[in-house]
């Protein structure tokens, strides 16, 4: 398969940046998914495991093309509220939702967006999802109320969109509470 093939852990699939190699696993962009490919990466000895990921291509094609700078970016996922959720909870400081609501409960929201992405700086995440949409991404552009989650297999960190930047906050599912008969 002269069209497929690895240079230095980047995969390159008919001269284009497809994924990358780390620690024993691919991840590819599924924008490349084809049965070639996969014949191609279930031939290679030092890939255990393949992971499609969208925002593969567009981080590697902006330059991130040492290994060791893709795997320290965290993925991110935007959380964007339910269509069936209070109104009144949108496009609202966190301040003011807190008040009228409570802490943002994760039940509430919808993931509208889950990849690599090629920075980690929220300021530049709000750009790229106001004005730049990756391939994938099915919500509205970011706004107040929304979420940024960064994350990578250890932890996750949430961010909520506030009226001037972003506030991090502990987004979880509410705890549920048990009581128990005797």
């Amino acid at each position: 398969m002269k069209n497929i093939r690895m240079e230095k852990d980047i995969i390159l699939y008919y001269g284009n940046p497809a994924g990358y190699v780390s620690g024993g696993k691919a991840v590819v962009d599924p924008l490349f998914e084809s049965e070639e490919l996969n014949i191609f990466l279930s031939h290679q000895k030092e890939i255990g495991e393949v992971k499609w990921t969208d925002g593969v291509y567009d981080r590697l094609v902006n330059g991130q093309r040492d290994t060791q700078e893709l795997t320290l970016l965290k993925s991110c996922r935007v959380w964007q509220l339910k269509p069936e959720s209070d109104l009144r909870m949108r496009f609202i400081s966190l301040a003011d939702f807190c008040k009228e609501f409570g802490e943002p409960q994760m039940s509430d929201y919808q993931t509208v967006y889950d990849g690599e992405v090629e920075t980690n700086n929220l300021e530049a995440l709000y750009t790229k999802f106001n004005t730049d949409h990756p391939p994938g991404y099915a919500g509205h552009s970011l706004s107040m109320s929304d979420v940024l989650e960064l994350y990578n297999e250890n932890d996750s960190s949430f961010y909520y969109c506030d009226r001037f930047g972003f506030q991090e906050i502990a987004f979880q599912l509410p705890e549920q509470t048990q009581t128990m008969q005797l």
